[in-house]
């Protein structure tokens, strides 16, 4: 049976099941590339129904995952505590809750942005519930290098929200998102590798040496740096850019070097979460930076 709860904790339930936190990172890929594409400054409004109808559009697929997943979230101790593990919200009420910020998502996306990005919303959202979490998470050890496409779709829609297409710029940005995500997200599974296990979760760290696996999360990392360097050529960039992907690919790949060399497990572990940390801080300076070199106006020439 469900628990009795109040009023503001419901509130707090249904917020949990849109993971929030995780779509801060929504953020960093977004409007900086939106910043990009218009040459400065977009108009307030546009940035407002873009950031708001891509958050929508990524809390419901979150909220699609944590119904698919609540039976394995129940035997990991980092998921335990999720609204559909407590009994907080019912699977009916997940589900309705879902499907309408999903649908409000792209209504918004489609009258106040453009129908390109409105359809590139929905569907990273089906990508990621269908052929992420229905299809690979259970049954791949390759389950997030190809599930991560969903998630590298928020700067090609803040691409597309200035110009109405994908360029190669876009394609460029995806990449950089799409490569970066297994390393990240390997890393945090390095930590909580026992959970997967317990819940049968095939991550790499689950089923490969953890030799292998930081061998993955290096050469990822590399092709990260590479991509952020590929960008700095096809759209242009200056110097504030250039200096920022250097830096921070640096200390990327580095990290991920850093990993490999550790032969302890305790300390591999704590190497692990500071590389999961630090991840979220390249890609955070990476996408800053863009946005800074545009509005600065440093050129390379």
């Amino acid at each position: 049976m469900l628990t009795a709860t109040q009023p503001r904790s419901r509130v707090a339930a249904f917020v949990a099941l849109m993971k929030l936190r995780i779509i801060e990172l929504l953020l960093v890929t977004t409007v900086p590339v939106m910043v990009v594409a218009e040459g400065g400054i977009p108009s307030l409004g546009l940035i407002v129904a873009t950031v708001v109808g891509g958050t929508l559009a990524a809390g419901g697929a979150n909220a699609l995952n944590m119904i698919v997943d609540r039976d394995i979230d129940a035997l990991m101790e980092r998921t335990k505590g999720r609204p559909l593990v407590t009994g907080e919200i019912s699977p009916t009420e997940a589900l309705v809750f879902a499907l309408g910020i999903e649908a409000l998502a792209f209504v918004l996306l489609w009258v106040a942005v453009n129908l390109i990005s409105a359809l590139l919303a929905v569907g990273a959202t089906a990508f990621y519930v269908g052929v992420y979490t229905i299809w690979l998470k259970r049954t791949s050890r390759q389950n997030i290098v190809i599930g991560g496409a969903a998630g590298a779709a928020p700067p090609v829609i803040g691409w597309t929200a200035i110009t109405g297409s994908i360029g190669i710029e876009a394609i460029v940005l995806f990449l950089i998102v799409f490569f970066w995500t297994p390393p990240h997200f390997w890393a945090l599974a390095v930590r909580y590798a026992d959970d997967y296990a317990a819940a049968e979760v095939p991550m790499l760290p689950v089923v490969e040496t953890a030799e292998k696996v930081a061998r993955q999360i290096l050469v990822y990392s590399v092709i990260v740096w590479i991509s952020s360097l590929v960008f700095w050529q096809v759209a242009d960039r200056g110097w504030i850019y250039l200096g920022t992907a250097i830096a921070v690919g640096a200390l990327f790949t580095g990290g991920a070097w850093q990993l490999l060399a550790e032969d302890d497990p305790e300390q591999r572990s704590k190497r692990a979460i500071r590389y999961f940390a630090f991840s979220i801080t390249h890609l955070t300076a990476l996408f800053a930076a863009m946005a800074v070199d545009e509005l600065v106006g440093w050129g390379v020439g």
